[in-house]
């Protein structure tokens, strides 16, 4: 293990996703230089690119409309001024960022915008790529960002630790601030130490510490946990919300089919052929998502059958199944069912966390010069469940709140010293780490999860969960300390401690809101 020189930067960002991209964008603008960092190999890899069912746009009614669509999805709970601050400012940024400047393709039909409904939406208001929304606008954001000399991205680099003053610098301090990270180059097996005036975490979500989910394999809460481990305070961890309907299949686990789908007439039904969900909400299919998962779980255990049966081929024409969904099209059609035809089997799976590294309206965590946009954030505007496309548009409205905070700040920021800033110390007995073991202790965290904490919770099931994960952890530290550090490790160290956030979060808030569902059994447990 090889030791580098510093790499000191104006601004750090931490992730590569929609958020992490629109901060850098608006930045790059002003000249500052910037680093941004994803563990991923290809910077195109993040929750963005998985989003299918596109963005809140607007429609005439809104922003009041949108707003009180958002505080009821959100159970009551959401922060009513950054909801208030998503609704006014959203509209905008979609406009100036993702139409004017990075000319996404959004689909059009007779010269405008075509807008699409989801569930718990009183109205059309959704822009979308047909879709795949994510994917259309991360290309676009890495076409611009590319174009800007001052900003450096520097892929396969996984999150250490977060560094602050009075943890990292070699003469004792109270103060707490940030003043970058260490990181881990996995290519050339180095530890890099990145200094920065500011640092943006925007690491993405924590869906892996469950067996079934359609994110991808580094949301495992890299940043949530190491922002913890700085002194970052988090915020509503128990809300964790599944997506009703991913694709149900023995040789894929993560693939969401979009809420688009009911959106536009898709009707969810047992094996047999018939509806269920008029049974638990007046709106049917279009229910929110909390609603929509703990339906279909329910069905499942009376059934006893591993899915239900999402019906589009007799609600749409074949032409426009293949116009609206071609992503789903192809991905189903693969796996040799015909969405033009036949029902897709499907089944809830982990898929977003409401909520994350508390920050205020600007992004800014408790830390000082740490901010947290994105999933890894909480703002407020989820509450208990989110509403479905405002997990694209608070990246777009965070990300350029948090740009516009720091180029205000900046010019006050000063660098911290190189030689202040302790070198990363690495000292291990285990050279090798062995995958067996990494791969039973992700199998256990995972199990957990998914039977202890996830779509319907009992107190019983959460104080197992607690206790097995605290002894999990204890081990996981230990082989922590003694083996050699690599992105495995780190990932597991992450996974167990955010899992253990998680359902301790939900241990302690005995009160269903949301995608956090108490089920009261005999005896009160």
């Amino acid at each position: 293990m090889v030791i580098v020189d510093d790499v000191i930067t104006d601004v750090l960002i931490l992730g590569c996703g929609i958020a992490g991209c629109t901060a850098a964008l608006e930045l790059a603008k002003s000249g500052v230089s910037i680093s941004v960092v994803t563990a991923a190999d290809d910077i195109i890899e993040s929750a963005t690119k998985l989003a299918q069912g596109g963005i809140i746009y607007r429609c005439e009614s809104d922003p009041a409309l949108l707003e009180e669509d958002v505080m009821k999805a959100g159970d009551g709970i959401s922060n009513r001024r950054a909801v208030h601050i998503l609704a006014t400012e959203g509209p905008k940024a979609v406009e100036d960022i993702l139409i004017k400047e990075l000319n996404v393709p959004f689909d059009k039909k007779d010269g405008r915008l075509h807008l699409t409904k989801e569930a718990a939406h009183s109205c059309r208001r959704i822009t979308h790529v047909h879709d795949y929304t994510g994917l259309a606008i991360e290309e676009a954001f890495m076409d611009a960002i590319r174009n800007y000399p001052n900003v450096h991205i520097y892929t396969g680099h996984t999150l250490i630790d977060i560094l602050t003053k009075s943890h990292h610098f070699a003469q004792k301090t109270d103060d707490d601030s940030c003043v970058g990270a260490y990181i881990l180059d996995r290519k050339n097996d180095t530890v890099k130490t990145f200094l920065a005036k500011k640092t943006i975490i925007a690491t993405g979500g924590i869906g892996q510490i469950f067996m079934r989910t359609v994110n991808p394999p580094l949301s495992r809460g890299d940043g949530i946990y190491a922002a913890y481990r700085a002194g970052a305070r988090l915020k509503n961890l128990e809300y964790v919300q599944f997506h009703p309907t991913s694709l149900y299949h023995p040789d894929v686990s993560d693939f969401l089919i979009s809420e688009a789908v009911r959106g536009e007439g898709g009707k969810l039904k047992t094996k047999n052929g018939e509806t269920f969900m008029e049974k638990y909400h007046e709106k049917g299919c279009l229910a929110p998502r909390d609603v929509v998962s703990r339906a279909i779980f329910q069905q499942l255990l009376e059934s006893g059958d591993d899915y239900v049966l999402l019906d589009v081929a007799s609600y749409l024409p074949s032409e426009k199944i293949k116009e609206y969904f071609s992503s789903i099209y192809q991905k189903c059609l693969k796996y040799g069912i015909n969405i033009t035809k036949q029902p897709i089997p499907v089944a809830p799976s982990a898929h977003y966390l409401c909520g994350g590294i508390e920050v205020d309206e600007h992004g800014r965590t408790n830390i000082g010069n740490l901010y947290a946009i994105g999933e890894a954030s909480c703002t407020g505007v989820h509450g208990a469940n989110r509403l479905a496309s405002t997990s694209l548009l608070e990246c777009l409205v965070w990300g350029r709140r948090a740009a516009s905070d720091i180029k205000n700040m900046l010019a006050d920021s000063g660098y911290p010293s190189p030689g202040n800033v302790l070198s990363w110390k690495y000292t291990h007995k285990i050279e090798t780490v062995d995958p067996a073991l990494i791969q039973q202790d992700w199998f256990t965290i995972k199990s957990i999860m998914w039977n202890y904490v996830g779509i319907i919770r009992t107190r019983k099931r959460l104080e197992r969960a607690v206790a097995d994960l605290e002894y999990l952890q204890k081990r996981i530290d230990e082989f922590y300390r003694d083996a050699k550090i690599c992105d495995e490790l780190i990932g597991l160290r992450s996974g167990v401690g955010t899992a253990l956030f998680i359902a301790r979060a939900a241990l302690n808030n005995p009160i269903s809101k949301g995608c956090h569902f108490m089920e009261k059994r005999e005896n009160g447990i």
